[in-house]
């Protein structure tokens, strides 16, 4: 095999090298030690030169006096880095800008950890769909009553707060954090007299199972204003466009948010981010407020007079009649040298039997639901609208590949009560705090329309639309209504599942995991492999 790799590196350069690549004489390597706004350089002028990467690095990086790379790579745990970062910015952006395409600000990248931020500002930070990867602290395994100074961990907003609503605001959301707290214990000890442990569960498993299952049934009490951490990892072009949204958004608070993300973006990617705070910058922010103010104007004089129907809260509302017949030209295609639509047309002609045999033959045999189909079930797509409680909607609205959108976060479609609840004898105490909080928002969204919605409980449900294509329908149906599913989920998914199998049984055929079951402690079994594991490492030490 002829080796095509550049000549050794001399021991001179491969000291120097060495800190900064993995490897110095293979032709896959990995990049470590390296500030973002290098990395990105260096991949951008990787992509118009002749050279190997570790040679552009060695030549153009480490010996360019003007690149700083010494102070740069010198100071990685003190501030002088960010110092070293701003004064070698003029380089690298000349570097970066040399190439023009948005795509080089994809080759840099940032952690950042947004705490204290409401449940509205974490929607909006998750909104993103590509080039940004959230993880919000979870309700299922963290209490949300801790107090700090004797005040619980809520959003106090400005607006409300400096205005006569300021005394309602406080006691409407004390009221449910008080709610939550006082239900816990009884609802725990509930729990366990219902589910008793057996013998071969562990105490660890059992306790975490049910204080899982104790903390699902109470998050509808957590309000919009809950105080919540979200860790986010992105690069900077999709940084870029979640500052200028969030500089566009109608709450003060996610206004601050941005900025103060900006802030901190500017010590790790500046090159990266600039732009969200240029003129182009600027006048992105302007168009995206005054569209979203004019579409709210326009719809309101449509549709202000329509009465309001009562649809299934799962509504499968539009799907393609020609799925089979595209999925199989899209299953056949990269496979033949004609083009899709003679494939198409082709598609059209072909028996039922002869359908199903390409069909089950390229879905092949699934073992898990980890197997998945391939690239050609993306070819159809199915749109849904779903009713559903606040806490059902931020745990589906982590599937980014799916087109959502959600209306406002309001009291106007109600709750329900879980059934535990009710059996336990706790459920009065829940309703009281949720009506309660629904007087407050009604009162308070009279002068204030969009700050009211910090006030809305996660027990109220709002509605969205969805609309994926088959190939996340498989993935969504099958996880969603997983065992360890919060039930007002699982019930979503279950319901997308069959209303699809009902108009495309032939494409479903083998969406052969989705579990139809119910569970009185969905975590148990989580919760027990967890254990296996745990004593698997044990054995091994």
């Amino acid at each position: 095999m002829v080796n095509f790799l550049e000549e050794p590196f001399s021991e001179t350069e491969g000291t120097l090298l060495q800190p900064f690549v993995t490897n110095l004489d293979q032709s896959v390597f990995g990049l470590r030690n390296l500030p973002e706004v290098v990395k990105g350089a260096l991949f951008s002028r990787y992509s118009r030169s002749d050279k190997s990467l570790r040679r552009i690095l060695l030549d153009e990086f480490i010996k360019a006096p003007e690149a700083n790379f010494s102070d740069l790579v010198g100071s990685q745990d003190n501030a002088n880095q960010i110092v070293a970062i701003r004064s070698a910015e003029a380089f690298y952006d000349r570097v970066l800008i040399g190439y023009g395409d948005d795509s080089v600000a994809e080759l840099g990248g940032a952690h950042l950890a947004c705490e204290g931020i409401s449940n509205i500002a974490a929607k909006a930070l998750e909104d993103s769909r590509l080039g940004i990867s959230p993880l919000e602290k979870s309700t299922r395994y963290v209490p949300f009553n801790r107090k700090i100074n004797g005040y619980y961990r809520y959003y106090r907003e400005p607006s409300i707060l400096s205005s006569k609503y300021a005394d309602n605001y406080e006691k409407t959301l004390d009221y449910l954090f008080d709610t939550y707290t006082t239900l816990i214990e009884p609802l725990l000890t509930w729990l366990k007299s219902c589910t008793p442990k057996d013998a071969d569960i562990t105490e660890r498993a059992y306790n975490n199972a049910t204080r899982a299952k104790a903390l699902d049934l109470l998050r509808g009490l957590l309000p919009m204003a809950t105080l919540t951490n979200v860790g986010l990892f992105g690069n900077g072009r999709a940084f870029e466009y979640l500052l200028v949204k969030l500089a566009a958004f109608p709450h003060h608070e996610v206004k601050a948010l941005g900025s103060l993300m900006q802030q901190e973006l500017d010590k790790i990617i500046p090159s990266f981010v600039k732009r969200a705070k240029s003129d182009r910058g600027a006048q992105y922010i302007r168009y995206l407020s005054n569209n979203l103010a004019q579409t709210q104007q326009l719809t309101q004089k449509h549709l202000e007079n329509t009465e309001p129907k009562s649809p299934p809260n799962v509504q499968l509302v539009e799907y393609d009649k020609d799925a089979e017949t595209k999925v199989i030209a899209a299953i056949l295609y990269p496979h033949t040298n004609l083009t899709f639509k003679q494939v198409l047309e082709y598609a059209t002609h072909l028996s039922t039997s002869e359908r199903i045999e390409i069909i089950n033959t390229y879905i092949g045999e699934r073992a898990t639901r980890f197997h998945r189909p391939g690239r050609a079930f993306e070819e159809t797509y199915y749109t849904f609208d779903i009713l559903a409680d606040l806490g059902a909607y931020r745990d589906l609205h982590r599937h980014r590949v799916m087109t959502q959108e959600r209306q406002r976060y309001t009291v106007i479609h109600g709750y329900d009560v879980p059934i535990e609840l009710e059996e336990a004898k706790l459920a009065q105490q829940y309703r009281d705090a949720l009506d309660y909080a629904a007087e407050t928002t009604e009162l308070i969204s009279k002068d204030f329309f969009d700050a009211a919605q910090y006030l809305v409980p996660f027990a109220y449900k709002i509605r969205w639309r969805i609309k994926l294509n088959l190939r996340e329908v498989y993935h969504l149906a099958e996880l969603r209504s997983s065992r360890q599913g919060h039930p007002s989920y699982r019930i979503i998914a279950q319901e997308m599942y069959q209303q699809i199998k009902a108009v495309h049984p032939t494409l479903t055929a083998k969406m052969s995991f989705v579990d139809m079951n119910d569970y009185a402690l969905e975590r148990l079994a989580a919760e027990q492999r967890i254990d296996e594991k745990l004593q698997s490492i044990k054995e091994k030490l």
